[in-house]
């Protein structure tokens, strides 16, 4: 038996989403996440004190995630934040798994932004790097490589879901790989000049090679990365199984990376901004009729144009309340088509572009400018 509630009639938002669309055979392409701002925890019933506790348990899944860092669970004024997580819920789902009750909810991506501002957290936008990663598992004195699918189903679960739940995308090497002793064997040197080779035909912002064997009775990982300016020295952790192994080497990443992008908290301001690509633009008038249409939607203050190329026109807008709250405003006028998971890879045109894309806090939301035929009044004979 599932019992839902909504908050503001929003739309239930599903479990992370973290699809890097591979296809397109360039570098440094920035992966928009969605389901941020979700979480799913275990709960003891349905009863009011339990569903508090689990929106507090949820709330700090999504902060941990957003502000890139476990130590935003160790800051002054964290758990006045907790005890209001109800405040910044949005809609919740309350299920069964495997005997278990669980609590799935979707919270406000602005109010958690504000919450983490409120505390002195920073904020790690949803457009992050995309990872692929050269993973070797050495286990009683064999060694495999993981790829897409195919053996090593236990390791790979176990790293894509550690990349769930800190929002971090990754991708591994394809099948046709995997049987590549001379790239096995560079791969557990960290030679990367080869992997740097074999990597050429899937888009991606970082390189990581990682070696993975047992060490007593322990699994240890050791990796380097290369890409995006960060540190090439080599690291490692250890960890009891290979769940532990994958979530402290994806952690480690995760900080990394937020370090660089994450927004302080300074700069959250009062009316969030969210980048909005409009394909289909080929003439001026078409750009003065998407800024008036815009600009008379109630939950917009401000819009500018970030971007225009060719058909395409990025506009910035400043906006108040909720991002799903505009999203339903622009929902109302047919001439903006939504264009579907689009926003999950993002190819930027320069160096510029790319750097606006890892610091933009929020999901660049796609639509295709269809504009309203024009109607004859009969006159022109």
């Amino acid at each position: 038996m599932t019992e839902s509630r909504r908050k503001n009639s929003r739309p239930w938002l599903l479990w992370p989403v973290l699809s890097a669309l591979l296809a397109l055979a360039t570098p440094a392409a920035a992966v928009s996440v969605s389901g941020l701002y979700n979480a799913d925890v275990p709960v003891q019933g349905g009863s009011a004190a339990a569903l508090q506790q689990g929106y507090a348990d949820g709330l700090r899944q999504v902060m941990v995630r957003v502000s890139g860092s476990r130590d935003v669970l160790q800051r002054e004024g964290i758990d006045q934040v907790l005890s209001e997580a109800e405040s910044l819920l949005q809609a919740y789902q309350v299920g069964s798994e495997a005997g278990q009750s669980r609590l799935r909810m979707s919270f406000g991506a602005v109010g958690v932004n504000r919450a983490l501002a409120s505390i002195g957290a920073p904020v790690w936008g949803a457009n992050r790097p995309l990872t692929l990663a050269w993973v070797a598992v050495e286990d009683r004195g064999s060694r495999s490589l993981l790829t897409r699918s195919g053996a090593g189903a236990e390791w790979r679960d176990a790293f894509r879901q550690a990349a769930g739940v800190r929002g971090l995308p990754i991708e591994f090497p394809s099948e046709n790989q995997g049987s590549d002793r001379a790239l096995l064997s560079d791969l557990w040197g960290q030679f990367i000049g080869r992997i740097q080779k074999a990597s050429e035909d899937v888009s991606y912002d970082v390189l990581a090679l990682v070696r993975v064997s047992r060490s007593g009775g322990q699994w240890r990982a050791g990796w380097v990365v290369d890409g995006m300016g960060m540190d090439a020295a080599e690291r490692s952790v250890s960890a009891g199984n290979p769940d532990d192994l994958a979530q402290a080497v994806v952690d480690y990443w995760a900080e990394q990376y937020a370090s660089r992008y994450a927004v302080s908290a300074g700069e959250i301001g009062d009316s969030p901004k969210v980048d909005v690509v409009f394909d289909g633009v080929s003439t001026l008038a078409d750009y003065g009729r998407i800024n008036k249409v815009l600009e008379g939607l109630t939950p917009v203050v401000s819009v500018s144009a970030a971007r225009i190329r060719g058909e395409r026109l990025t506009a910035r807008i400043a906006f108040t309340g909720e991002l799903e709250q505009l999203k339903e405003y622009i929902a109302l006028d047919p001439r903006f088509v939504p264009v579907e998971g689009e926003s999950e890879q993002t190819q930027p045109a320069d160096e510029q572009d790319a750097e606006q894309a890892f610091e933009s806090l929020y999901q660049v939301l796609n639509y295709r400018w269809q504009p309203s035929p024009v109607v004859s009044s009969g006159e022109d004979g």
